[in-house]
């Protein structure tokens, strides 16, 4: 396969060749504006087809919007980009973590146009985390073209993300919390200032196309210490929101290919389901942006009883959007069950303690969407200023910490892994910058064999072993079978002091009769942090390498250390 064309800076440019910081400043750039273009594509197929589909919403066989455009995403992932479904961010983070951030060119526009289809035609999904997945595809590959190696590609695809994710928010601080909280998983000023940078970019090209505008616009709020006490309570509620929708979410994708093997169909079936559950309680389709200005305004109808079910339906739907196949985040989603929850909250409020003056329900219902984001991510900073950013909530910052903060403490503790980095961790993925788990995955068994044993049979007489001992420099001596060849055990020096000044000895014990034969073996294809393990819990401090039962060589905590030592520079040099 040809190698891709890389692009190289001509001489005048060699400043920033030695300038890590302004080398990643100027591409970080190039980033965000592509990634805040790939945000501005998805919004405008999103706002023709959610146009499209509304002038037939109000019939009874428009349950099969959602079925033929979860279906079709399906399809459009699996048959022709083959890329699975799913949301995208999971994909972006186990990139980060095992292959330096290196993501296929087609992902820059695959999940832009599934997510369009799945959100477009009713499905209840967002359309931020495919945008995420977009802008740190494109962040990848440039990155590719202009050659830099795996720690500058791993910044470019967090200035990606927080490029798409300030553009279709229209908000910057958010868009870098988010990269450098959730995406990357580190703080850094290296880190920082590029993917700020982006961010600013993918703003401002937001700004230019679609003009500088809060998406959430609200009544200025008057809060007391009654509503910031009351929080307390509002953050366990959407504590308990989340972890219902992460485990209905999860039990979806663990029971929809028993149900229907046939990917499309089960996508179609999800869709229909959601179609089906929208003919009945319209706020469980697409983004669901419209109902957050309602409930945030105070404006929402109906009472308390039916905004209880309108947040229960929203989970559902969106664990049978995402769940069963459609392509789509779980930012909307959370948004608008968010301020369900906390209309829910104010309204049982309002009925237990007639007496009290509370602050207006739509202060509450933007707590609420800052608990959501927070419980479900996990990274509470992330759900304080896109909250504050979206909304322009300024003055309700106090209890939006105090949400934002228990809410991520009350999910921790029940679900140690956010719903992005769930699977992540349960297989092992999840590998976090500078982490150990980090740097020793990679560093292979092969690399630090060490060849200089000498290698005995089991025949041999110990006054010939001795001669070979007084040559070499090792402990250990592997042994082998004269016949076979295959590996029989090892003899460590202790193994033979009893007999080194009994030279009556030496023509009668062998070899085989002295040496170890239950010993602890290493593969060359085994992973080094399950070595190490080994070797500590064991108090090992070297290890012999066996292949198809032939000796290889020895593994040493020694050689180990220090080849750690030299990786750990490469990753965290600047």
């Amino acid at each position: 396969m040809r190698s891709p064309i890389q692009w190289r800076f001509p001489g005048n440019w060699a400043i920033f060749r030695m300038d890590d910081r302004l080398l990643l400043m100027l591409i970080g750039t190039i980033v965000g504006i592509c990634s805040g273009l790939a945000a501005l594509a998805l919004n405008t197929g999103l706002i023709f087809m959610l146009k499209w589909v509304h002038h037939w919403s109000s019939h009874w066989w428009a349950f099969v919007f959602p079925a033929l455009g979860a279906c079709m995403s399906s399809l459009f992932l699996e048959k022709i980009v083959k890329e699975g479904a799913g949301h995208g961010v999971p994909e972006v983070i186990y990139s980060v973590s095992r292959y330096g951030g290196l993501l296929r060119l087609r992902s820059g526009f695959s999940r832009i146009i599934s997510s369009c289809l799945t959100i477009g035609s009713g499905g209840s999904a967002g359309p931020e985390a495919p945008v995420v997945m977009s802008g740190a595809a494109i962040g990848s590959n440039i990155a590719r073209y202009f050659a830099l190696n795996d720690r500058q590609r791993i910044i470019l695809v967090g200035c990606g993300a927080a490029g798409a994710i300030s553009s279709i928010f229209n908000a910057p601080i958010a868009g870098m919390v988010f990269a450098a909280e959730v995406i990357l998983g580190e703080w850094s000023a290296v880190n920082i200032i590029p993917i700020a940078i982006a961010s600013v970019a993918g703003t401002e090209i937001s700004r230019t196309l679609q003009g500088n505008q809060v998406i959430f616009s609200h009544q200025v709020f008057s809060i007391d210490i009654g509503d910031i006490l009351a929080s307390v309570g509002l953050a366990a509620l959407a504590a308990a929101a989340s972890i219902l929708l992460t485990h209905w979410l999860r039990a979806m994708q663990k029971i929809s290919p028993r149900i229907i093997h046939i990917f499309w169909l089960r996508a179609a079936a999800g869709g229909a389901a959601v179609g089906m559950i929208g003919l009945w309680m319209p706020v469980v389709l697409g983004e669901g942006y419209d109902r957050v200005v309602q409930m945030i305004g105070g404006n929402f109808p109906g009472g308390l009883m039916f905004v209880a079910i309108a947040c229960i339906a929203k989970i559902l739907a969106t664990s049978l959007t995402l769940g069963w196949g459609g392509s789509g985040g779980i930012f909307a989603p959370c948004l608008v069950i968010g301020s369900a929850v906390g209309l829910t909250y104010h309204r049982a409020l309002t009925l237990i303690l007639p007496s009290v003056t509370w602050v207006n329900e739509g202060c509450f219902a933007l707590l609420g969407m800052a608990g959501l984001i927070s419980g479900m991510l996990q990274a509470p900073l992330t759900g304080i200023f896109l909250i504050v950013e979206i909304t322009g909530g300024y003055n309700v910052i106090l209890p939006l910490i105090i949400v934002s903060a228990i809410t991520t403490t009350i999910c921790y503790y029940i679900e140690p892994a956010s719903y992005y980095l769930k699977d992540l961790v349960d297989r092992g993925h999840l590998l976090r910058p500078g982490t150990d788990a980090r740097v020793l995955s990679d560093i292979k068994v092969h690399e630090l064999i060490e060849k200089d044993c000498i290698s005995v049979s089991q025949s041999m007489p110990l006054r010939d072993f001795i001669k070979i001992v007084e040559k070499s420099t090792r402990n250990f001596f592997p042994v082998e079978d004269e016949k076979t060849g295959h590996f029989a055990g090892m003899v460590h020096l202790d193994d033979i002091r009893p007999y080194l000044f009994n030279p009556m000895m030496y023509d009668a014990v062998l070899v085989g009769q002295i040496m170890n034969p239950d010993v602890e073996t290493v593969s060359p294809e085994d992973d080094l942090t399950e070595v190490l393990q080994k070797m500590d819990a064991q108090k090992l401090f070297s290890m012999p390498v066996v292949l198809n039962n032939r000796f290889v060589g020895m593994i040493s905590k020694a050689t180990l250390l220090d080849k750690y030592r030299k990786e750990l520079m490469v990753q965290t040099s600047v």
